[in-house]
């Protein structure tokens, strides 16, 4: 299937590891141009490499915090000034505090909250006028299964991503005129160096290996394993494709079959 990204922009958060890493491959693959941002410059200088000489696609790097308003428009306005374009939005921050609801503290709290719910709402916010003037976009927001359902110590985690689904959903109605289409996927038990630190944590005290930790969460979904990222980030091209020009306001799992919520 030709997914239609040729000539497409494409920026993605987080993009030097993880799921950013593998969403921002995925993309190239699919012939989109990508600017990729994160916090360390040797981690994106590597991964836009490893990206341009495996595709061909022209990738664009900044470095920065995501957290902060000011790095967001660093990299909307550098990107189309590069590119003279923008036409795919992947928001993916780095995770929240790992904490509990009873003792989650004002700085963790501060922290989610800008991390994990007013990235997302700023990076719509920079690109949204770039995509009404060229006359639609996609805008993908990654989010995680503790919208569905709570993990231990993720309790910010679902908080400020239900935020997210709220904010979004309403986005999604006001702009979709405009063709501008916007999704959420939530990842569940995929390996990644936020899952990994996540487990490790429940591992500690639990008082069990890291190993026993992860085969626990693996048997927790359907399929009886970890995912990979690659398992993930088609699912991110497809959506920010042509092909996906009916579905817009959505919440959509990748997890395994982990969430055994109906609804």
């Amino acid at each position: 299937m030709d997914l239609g990204l040729k000539g497409k922009v494409a920026v993605v958060g987080g993009a030097s590891k993880g799921l950013g890493r593998a969403c921002a491959q995925t993309l190239a693959e699919e012939g989109a141009t990508v600017a990729l941002c994160s916090r360390s410059q040797p981690d994106l200088e590597k991964a836009a490499k490893e990206i341009h000489d495996s595709t061909g696609a022209e990738v664009m790097t900044l470095a920065g915090d995501l957290d902060k308003h000011a790095t967001i428009q660093r990299l909307i306005a550098a990107t189309v000034e590069r590119f003279g374009r923008l036409d795919i939005l992947v928001n993916n921050s780095g995770g929240p505090p790992l904490a509990k609801a009873v003792t989650a503290t004002e700085e963790q709290w501060a922290t989610a909250v800008d991390r994990s719910l007013m990235f997302f709402a700023r990076m719509a916010r920079e690109a949204l006028p770039h995509m009404k003037k060229q006359g639609g976009g996609r805008i993908i927001n990654i989010l995680a299964s503790t919208v569905y359902q709570p993990i231990p110590n993720l309790v910010l985690s679902g908080v400020t991503r239900m935020g997210v689904v709220a904010y979004m959903k309403t986005l999604a109605d006001e702009v979709g005129r405009d063709g501008i289409l916007i999704n959420n996927v939530c990842p569940g038990s995929i390996l990644t160096e936020r899952m990994l630190s996540n487990v490790t944590a429940r591992a500690k005290e639990l008082k069990i290996s890291v190993d026993d930790a992860l085969a626990q969460r693996g048997a927790e979904t359907a399929v009886g394993r970890i995912g990979d990222p690659k398992e993930f980030s088609p699912l991110i091209a497809f959506l920010a494709s042509e092909r996906s020009s009916y579905i817009t306001g959505t919440t959509m799992l990748v997890d395994g079959g982990l969430v055994r919520a109906v609804l």
